[in-house]
């Protein structure tokens, strides 16, 4: 109960908090400022952890203790100006007005200040140096949780530091258990601040206690320690969070100097640190203590808290049962575990079967198709776009001697100057695979491997060693290549059946093979002599054939006009002996009038170019012979020669 001394000014000399009040101040200034300086401490020394090993566990592990630390000191001091507005309640001070004629100020400019810095002092009154000194802790404590705020810190082995830190925190948090255990022994008449400051220790100690577990597991391999070492600003963040709300909330009501004040760093986050935790209890408290409400006397609260644990046991019953029913999406499938054995496969759509622990459904991709690269490079930074006008990006060089993400290197036999040694070439070989339609291949890929891309790299990995080992550099750039992702499919697909994996591969691809850099010109240069020898072969082999058909031709026009030749002799011979057998047979059968007909036919063949001029003996009678004119007439060109047909025993 609060005491006005307008009213009850006598009578404060009888409360045990009063009369106590200067004791209490010493303690709590003692407490303050030793715990004040630890903070700090702890603060400087991440600080200067921080610039060395921004990455380690500490920064973030020391300022979660110095906030926690720092929320306390700000309960201390709250809880401190009661403890001097009490003292002087029990001894006041009578002021002496001593009244002196001040300068006033003589321009406009010096006035306008002095009212300005009037009436700031007037709102600094007004609000409190308790208000103002809460939200500076409130604040404080807030930027130095935000500035170690990172969940994605690497675990690191810390050694012996580790069990030295654990020690040292585990000794505070002991000591101020001791303080936490003598603020709730305190009545509550003599020292009413002390209940809510051993809340407030509690914060600390738990941040502390908390520390130490994280320093003692703390290894390479465990992530949760560090993930918890930064999630402890949460405890000491909300509490601030609150003493802030409070700070500024008490802004609006109204302050008196003769009314006693009441604690600000009050925290209901800091109230739920008890067992067995009653938030609903402190809430009932509060609303009395502060509004006067009863939620005691309203029937429906009555009710509500009567039927409160059956309803939360039929709703928690129902949510469990429903924890059997399982939806199963369309690209997915479900294997269903009874106690812990897998019993069916589901397909997509919804099932039911035993409630959670006793039943529960593993994911199973179901003809999800995967790429897959043997090697995995780096995560790069994103890509920043470049302007369509400057010059090409790093990432358009496609030279062999450039860096490949994707590409693994592989040793393979070559041969230098006649003699046998190594290579290494970078290959970009790439698996399509899918997870078995199968029951049975989904249940091998979820329980015969933990991971499948891992143990698909691994096999493909073992693969082309023992494959290139059998190859050559000349024999894998050249006709090698072709079969080379077919052998290496089936190599890989068999691997993964032996083992059991579920895991089918669809395709095998070789995206690239990138020979040394050293090899690459000597290879261009290869490349460009057989380029050159087949095209050399390729023009001498048209030349030959060129060569070969003019031949066959003029071969074959000379036995064709040999072939005519014969053939025109024989058909001639031919006709000849059936004219002869013909003229034979005519002379049998005609005698001489047959010859004489052939002479007149071999004369009128003979002289068909001839120029002649035939007489008949019988033109003059017989007295007159004939007479042949031997002048000399101009014919005409070409005229038809006179014949007549002599008859027998003419002249000519």
């Amino acid at each position: 109960m609060q005491v006005d001394l307008d009213v009850d000014g006598t009578q404060v000399a009888g409360l045990p908090r009063f009369q106590q009040a200067v004791f209490h101040g010493r303690r709590l200034r003692r407490f303050a400022i030793g715990l004040g300086a630890l903070a700090a401490s702890g603060a400087v020394l991440a600080f200067f952890v921080g610039l060395f090993a921004a990455q380690s566990l500490w920064p973030a592990l020391l300022v979660n203790q110095s906030a926690g630390l720092l929320v306390l000191v700000a309960g201390l001091q709250s809880a401190w100006w009661i403890t001097q507005w009490r003292a002087g309640a029990m001894n006041p001070v009578v002021q002496e007005i001593v009244a002196a004629e001040a300068d006033a100020p003589v321009g406009w400019y010096e006035r306008q200040l002095d009212r300005i810095s009037q009436r700031w002092l007037n709102m600094l009154v007004q609000i409190g140096a308790p208000t103002l000194w809460l939200g500076g802790w409130a604040l404080l404590t807030l930027f130095s949780i935000e500035q170690v705020w990172n969940l994605t810190l690497p675990p690191t082995a810390l050694g012996v530091s580790a069990s030295v830190g654990a020690a040292l925190s585990l000794l505070l948090a002991f000591g101020l258990l001791v303080l936490e255990r003598q603020l709730a022994q305190e009545n509550l008449a003599q020292w009413p601040e002390a209940g809510p400051l051993a809340q407030l220790t509690r914060v600390a100690i738990i941040c502390l206690v908390l520390s130490a577990l994280c320093l003692l597991f703390a290894s390479e391999t465990s992530v949760w320690p560090v993930r918890l070492a930064v999630l402890i600003g949460l405890l000491p963040g909300l509490v601030a969070v609150e003493l802030l709300l409070r700070a500024v909330l008490s802004l609006f009501s109204p302050r008196r100097e003769q009314l006693e004040p009441t604690l600000l760093a009050r925290s209901f986050v800091a109230d739920m640190l008890r067992w067995p935790p009653q938030p609903l209890l402190a809430l009932q408290h509060e609303l009395h203590n502060r509004f006067g409400i009863d939620l005691r006397q309203i029937w429906a609260f009555t009710y509500m808290r009567r039927a409160f644990l059956p309803v939360l046991a039929v709703v928690s019953i129902v949510g469990w049962s429903l924890t059997g029913i399982h939806e199963v999406p369309l690209q997915g499938r479900g294997i269903y575990e009874r106690f812990g054995k897998p019993v069916e496969v589901f397909g997509p759509g919804l099932h039911a079967g035993l409630p959670w622990p006793l039943g529960r459904v593993l994911s199973v991709e179901n003809g999800v198709v995967h790429e897959l690269a043997t090697s995995v490079g780096e995560a790069t930074a994103p890509t920043v776009a470049e302007p369509a006008e400057g010059p090409a990006p790093a990432i358009a060089n496609r030279l062999w001697d450039a860096s490949h993400v994707n590409d693994k290197s592989q040793v393979i036999a070559s041969s230098r100057a006649d003699k046998q040694s190594f290579q290494i070439v970078n290959m970009d070989v790439r698996f399509v695979y899918r997870i078995g339609l199968k029951d049975q291949a989904a249940m091998a890929a979820t329980y015969n491997s933990a991971d499948v891309p891992t143990l698909i790299r691994s096999t493909a990995s073992r693969i082309l060693v023992h494959d290139f080992a059998s190859r050559t550099l000349d024999g894998l750039l050249g006709e090698d290549r072709v079969g080379l992702a077919e052998e290496i499919g089936r190599a890989v697909q068999a691997d993964l059946q032996k083992l059991d994996s579920g895991v089918e591969i669809l395709a095998t691809v070789v995206e690239a093979i990138h020979p040394p850099a050293g090899a690459a010109n000597a290879y261009h240069g290869v490349q460009a002599a057989q380029i050159g020898a087949q095209a050399l072969i390729s023009r001498e082999r048209g030349a030959a054939a060129e060569a070969t058909n003019q031949a066959q031709l003029q071969a074959s026009i000379a036995r064709d006009q040999a072939t005519a030749s014969a053939r025109e002799i024989n058909a001639t011979a031919q006709a000849a002996d059936l004219r002869f057998s013909a003229e034979q047979k005519a002379y049998a059968s005609a005698g001489q009038a047959f010859v004489l007909e052939q002479y007149f036919s071999q004369l009128s063949q003979g002289l068909a170019s001839a120029r002649l001029l035939v007489l008949d003996h019988r033109l003059g009678g017989s007295s007159n012979a004939p007479t042949i004119d031997l002048r000399t007439f101009t014919l005409p060109a070409d005229p038809a020669p006179a014949r007549k047909t002599a008859q027998p025993g003419a002249a000519n």
